[in-house]
């Protein structure tokens, strides 16, 4: 993390709260501003300006204000926004929070040094995300297209494997019918030092470590150092897609670490508390994370986000997830029922979506059949979850056999087409060949979302004719007298 030219020095500090510094008497210093501390040893630390009113500065120190004295430290307001230097030279390595490497090896060699907070993007400038990317899992490419440029959020739970699916996108996305991988940059905040190792540990196990940049701030890090970990990660994908032309996947988490700390501080600050004790500004200071994604007419590169977040309690109206899926375009949500069941990735079915996945598929991008597919799947395993809740009262004996067909498609949905390895990398050809193996197992006339081209050419006809049997073998007049 670069610390701009010196400038004015500060002796003594009028209060210390937290990983804040009060400072007095100060003049032409502005939000945002770089801040050096030294303490009576002479030792810098760095931090930024939080709030300037009645000349008195609030400063959060990223180092923490441990051993800092309110006489005799000395601070210097340097005029200058916090900086990242920034080069493709960053790829393969593994950053602190702040963007200084932890991996062992030199300094990378880098270029200007950016601002972290990045630039806005001019709508007008933008270019809409079209482009497939296939993940390799089933339940995200078949039914929640990721697209090119998109913000595509994963709504996690305490103890389920948001990180295993996180390392398996970033392991297998690439762009359909393109001979171009993606380059990743990868920001992990508040993680324990396990998790940190096994992304990694992955990374280098699958070959993709020299494409991934990792920013890692662990837990036993100082919680203001989680608020410039995304943006510091963000402002290298900035640079790799717009400067280098690269396809950047951004993997981001945890955004519930990052809102705690946003919260801590405020706390610090004496803010008025908004929703469950979060800052009235939470929308805002996610939104300015959230809209660094996208394509920009000029540039032939591009930022995909996937932020990670995980809900308290699994409850999707907290106020983390709830202002996410305002901002981004959908959401992938883990259901813990699955993950009881063994199943992997526990995707639900019905609460995730992708509001761009009509945009990125059809005929010449995936098939043709994708999206009727999609739609009916959804429609079907709608149906499953109303049998299933009337099968617990009355019992699955006392269900039609249509009912018992959808039964068993929901068992099939999710022990074949949900379920796959952690490793196993399915292709879209794959995926939807799996998607209409399962569609089978309804009679032809339940497909009502498919039109009667795409079902003389993909449905499986003897599925139907072995239902056909059954029902002509329920109805023979044996069994009518009995």
């Amino acid at each position: 993390m670069a610390v701009p030219d010196r400038g004015l020095e500060y002796v003594g500090l009028e209060e210390i709260n937290g990983p804040l510094i009060y400072v007095d008497a100060v003049r032409d210093v502005g939000y945002g501003e770089v801040v050096e501390i030294k303490d009576a040893q002479g030792n810098p630390r760095v931090g930024t300006v939080l709030e300037v009113s009645h000349r008195r500065a609030i400063v959060q120190v990223l180092e923490g204000t441990s051993g800092l004295a309110g006489s005799n430290t000395r601070v210097r307001f340097l005029g200058r926004p916090l900086t990242l230097p920034v080069s493709d030279q960053m790829l393969g390595r593994v950053f602190d929070g702040l963007g200084r490497p932890v991996d062992g090896g030199p300094p990378p060699l880098v270029g200007d040094p950016r601002d972290i907070n990045g630039e806005p993007i001019n709508p007008f400038s933008r270019t809409y995300p079209r482009d497939f990317i296939q993940t390799g899992i089933s339940a995200i490419d078949g039914m929640n297209t990721l697209v090119r440029g998109q913000k595509l959020p994963i709504f996690s739970g305490s103890g389920m494997p948001h990180d295993r699916i996180a390392a398996q996108i970033t392991r297998q996305a690439r762009l359909l019918g393109e001979d171009v991988h993606f380059v990743i940059v990868f920001a992990a905040m508040g993680v324990k030092h396990d998790v940190a190792q096994f992304f990694t540990r992955s990374f280098e196990e699958s070959g993709v470590l020299q494409n991934v940049a990792l920013f890692l701030s662990l837990a036993n890090a100082p919680s203001i150092e989680r608020l410039l970990t995304p943006r510091a990660a963000l402002t290298l994908a900035e640079h790799l897609a717009f400067d280098c032309g690269l396809h950047v996947l951004a993997i981001i988490t945890d955004m519930t670490n990052y809102c705690e700390s946003l919260r801590e501080i405020g706390t610090a600050r004496g803010e008025i508390p908004a929703r469950k004790g979060y800052p009235g500004y939470l929308y805002s200071d996610l939104a300015s994370l959230y809209e660094r994604a996208g394509r920009v007419q000029g540039s032939d590169g591009s930022i995909t986000q996937v932020p990670i977040l995980t809900m308290p309690s699994d409850d999707i109206s907290h106020p983390v997830p709830d202002l996410t899926g305002y901002i981004t375009e959908g959401q992938i949500v883990l259901e813990r029922d699955l993950f009881q069941r063994g199943i992997y990735p526990p995707i639900a079915g019905l609460p995730s979506l992708s509001r761009l996945m009509k945009d990125g598929i059809g005929a010449g991008r995936t098939r043709e059949d994708h999206a009727p597919l999609a739609s009916q799947l959804f429609a079907a395993y709608s149906h499953v979850k109303q049998v299933r809740g009337l099968a617990a009262v009355i019992g699955e004996e006392e269900l039609s056999e249509l009912d018992k067909r959808y039964m068993e498609l929901g068992q099939a949905f999710e022990r074949r087409y949900l379920n796959q390895g952690e490793y196993e990398n399915r292709s879209i050809e794959q995926t939807l060949d799996l998607g209409w193996e399962v569609l089978s197992i309804l009679p032809r006339n339940e497909l009502y979302r498919i039109n009667d081209d795409l079902l003389d050419k993909h449905y499986a006809h003897e599925a139907e004719a072995e239902v056909v049997e059954r029902h002509e073998a329920d109805d023979e007049p044996g069994d009518q007298e009995s």
